[in-house]
């Protein structure tokens, strides 16, 4: 247990966890106060499961990259809890909103934005680390907020914002969290360089 506690406080879990409570509470306060729609539009769920994504982006890498690279841990294991504990805390936060009368939903589009969004930021701390993981989903997210797209192609490009019945949005989510989860889950963030050390 102790080892447990040791890793939760080294990644800044309970920072996260409370940036992501806030942020829900801030993005679902102003679509309470203002909007007279019982959910809040596919672009604020897709935005609001962004900035979550961008608080557990903290959490993927550790504050010793060579501690991250040794074989006395069982990484692989570590990695996939942190990021189905993560995936289900963002999953707990955002339908706790369905006991008011301003909810994020669908469930479906939930669990697609946020698993995909997830995964596409774990693969971006493997290939960039986890200071510049966000960059990606942000610039995706958006792009597809600011450009939706029609027909297949335009689904599959801008699948945060599809309804939740939206099979190629489905699809590329499931790979995004398939191909991030893999990737990271097998090599970890990025170490960082001696200048991003300073």
């Amino acid at each position: 247990m102790r080892g447990i506690m040791l890793y939760v406080r080294s990644r800044r879990v309970p920072t996260a966890l409370g940036a992501v409570v806030s942020a829900t509470a801030l993005a679902w306060l102003p679509a309470a106060v203002f909007s007279d729609a019982g959910e809040v539009s596919s672009t604020v769920l897709a935005l609001t499961v962004l900035l979550l994504v961008a608080a557990v982006t903290s959490t993927l890498g550790g504050p010793d990259d060579t501690l991250d690279r040794t074989a006395a841990r069982p990484w692989g294991l570590l990695r996939t809890s942190h990021l189905a504990a993560a995936l289900g805390c963002m999953l707990m936060v955002l339908p706790a909103t369905l006991l008011t009368a301003t909810r994020f939903g669908p469930f479906g589009s939930v669990v697609r934005d946020t698993a995909g969004l997830l995964g596409l930021t774990a693969l971006a701390a493997a290939a960039t680390g986890s200071a510049r993981a966000w960059f990606l989903p942000l610039g995706w997210t958006l792009g597809a907020t600011a450009y939706p797209g029609t027909g297949t192609a335009g689904e599959a490009l801008t699948w945060q914002t599809q309804a939740s019945d939206s099979s190629p949005a489905a699809v590329v989510a499931a790979v995004l969290a398939a191909v991030g989860l893999t990737v990271y889950v097998r090599w970890g963030p990025r170490p960082r360089t001696s200048s991003e050390n300073v």
